[in-house]
């Protein structure tokens, strides 16, 4: 395992200075789950929720959330990035919202954080919209599935 990169010689928190590092074409994707009860899911199916459309709702905050990452995770840069897409699965067994959030960018640091975020928001979008019909939703699964770009290159998780 490589040395902490976020603490100076004091031991207190940095960002790291990515001056020097090259930029390249970065691309991450993360996913999570949203695991509901069917009567909850079927409700988003049929768009009959009364807080309106939690797919459409839950796309746009996942977007917003991963242009706004630097603001939210203290060590993370600003990046300019150039694409966000969420997908959504549904499934019936399990019973289940599935996120995929890719974020991609042409910059001197990676964009696994902002895949997170996004669907990190997403997930928590979907749980604000239905909880008035079910509070007991579980947000889980979150990880990143894989990422290319940078000095230490690609990586793609194990299927679990």
């Amino acid at each position: 395992m490589e040395a902490l990169t976020h603490f100076n010689g004091q031991g207190r928190a940095r960002m790291v200075d990515v001056t020097e590092k090259a930029v390249t074409h970065r691309r991450a994707v993360a996913a999570g789950e949203v695991h509901l009860e069917p009567e909850t899911l079927e409700a988003i199916r049929r768009g009959t929720l009364k807080k309106g459309d939690v797919l459409a709702v839950a796309q746009v905050a996942g977007i917003q959330a991963a242009k706004r990452t630097w603001e939210l995770i203290p060590m993370c840069h600003p990046l300019p990035l150039t694409g966000i897409d969420l997908t959504f699965s549904l499934s019936d067994q399990p019973c289940m919202v599935e996120i995929r959030a890719a974020v991609t960018c042409d910059g001197p640091t990676g964009v696994e954080m902002e895949s997170l975020t996004a669907v990190s928001a997403a997930a928590l979008t979907i749980y604000d919209m239905c909880k008035a019909i079910q509070r007991d939703m579980c947000i889980t699964n979150i990880r990143l599935l894989r990422k290319s770009g940078g000095k230490s290159g690609d990586y793609t998780a194990e299927e679990v």
